[in-house]
């Protein structure tokens, strides 16, 4: 079965640093996909994070994080990172990441997979 596992949440201090990965499931292949990260805070809605291509790797990173956060893929580990530098406490939030067939609509259509989140949280 296709799982997107993501880790890596916890608490930090504004500043600081985290990152977050983003694994398939045995059986599932991240390689061919564009990943896409998103963030969801309490009372708000979805927010695209950043999004990286299957092919090249060209990374898509949205205005509010541009950087700040990093996307990257280690197709060998079958695992996509978002590492998340100078937080901020408005980067609390719950992370999650999804599969597309491109990073080019990655903000207009609902992906085929999601992950179940990580909690963030930034102290201030």
């Amino acid at each position: 079965q296709e799982q997107l596992v993501e880790s890596g949440g916890g608490l930090v201090q504004a500043g600081g640093s985290l990152r977050l990965s983003c694994a398939g499931s045995s059986g599932f292949t991240l390689a061919v996909y564009a990943i896409g990260w998103f963030r969801q805070a309490p009372g708000k809605e979805r927010e695209a994070v950043s999004c990286i291509s299957p092919s090249d790797g060209t990374t898509y990173p949205t205005g509010s994080v541009k950087g700040r956060f990093t996307i990257s893929r280690d197709n060998a580990r079958n695992t996509v990172y978002l590492q998340m530098n100078s937080l901020k406490p408005e980067d609390t939030a719950v992370y999650y990441c999804a599969t597309f067939g491109s990073c080019y609509y990655y903000t207009m259509i609902e992906p085929e997979y999601w992950g179940q989140g990580t909690q963030v949280t930034v102290s201030s």
